[in-house]
């Protein structure tokens, strides 16, 4: 792809920058509620509530609470967080070192669909692999949809990114591993790369 253009680069998180396993959590879920893993992805992932949770709509208790309702589980918060939590793997150092060069050649943005209980360990990991108290330090700016209260493929969540910077779309290449954001990018103007694995964003700044 020609990147001569570009100014500004928009990262999702999961899944780009950090390494995802859903599977992991609908185990742990599973394995809290006796449930089997395909009626935990219908009950979790595919509920209003997991969506209303990422929009910031509902606080972290009340999502537990309707975790809890849902799988019908009596367990502590600790343990239904840990459950969440498990799906977020590992950052490799090398990904990291690619932010930090580009944060000096480009204007970087961070924006996620992501939600507290996920965020506080997001930053934990960077907080333990660098020493940065959050990831937000490997950007200019970072955007989470629980705080904006707008998520992706919205387009009016990349409409507000744009303009909080006064950024020219044609200018911009937003990178995600969910085709359906990146047809929301597209709809406003934005340039696309599919990450189909993580790895693939050195091949795209080499």
């Amino acid at each position: 792809m020609e990147l001569v253009a570009i100014k500004n680069i928009i990262f999702d998180l999961g899944g780009v920058i950090i390494n995802l396993s859903v599977e992991k959590t609908h185990r742990a879920f599973a394995a809290l509620s006796g449930l089997p893993v395909a009626e935990i992805k219908t009950r979790v992932h595919h509920g209003a509530f997991f969506h209303d949770y990422e929009r910031g709509l509902i606080t972290d208790s009340e999502f537990r609470e309707h975790l809890r309702e849902s799988l019908n589980m009596n367990v502590s918060d600790s343990q239904l967080d840990e459950a969440w939590n498990a799906m977020l793997l590992d950052i490799p150092i090398a990904r990291i070192q690619l932010l930090e060069r580009l944060k000096t050649r480009y204007n970087i943005y961070l924006l996620s669909n992501t939600n507290n209980i996920h965020l506080q360990r997001f930053n934990g990991i960077v907080k333990q692999l660098t020493g940065k108290p959050a990831i937000d330090h490997y950007f200019h700016d970072a955007y989470y949809s629980h705080l904006l209260k707008m998520s992706k493929p919205d387009v009016a969540i990349y409409q507000h990114v744009l303009g909080q910077h006064a950024m020219l779309p044609q200018e911009t290449i937003f990178l995600d591993d969910n085709k359906d954001n990146l047809a929301g990018a597209n709809k406003v103007g934005i340039q696309t790369f599919h990450v189909g694995h993580p790895d693939q964003i050195f091949s795209l700044f080499p």
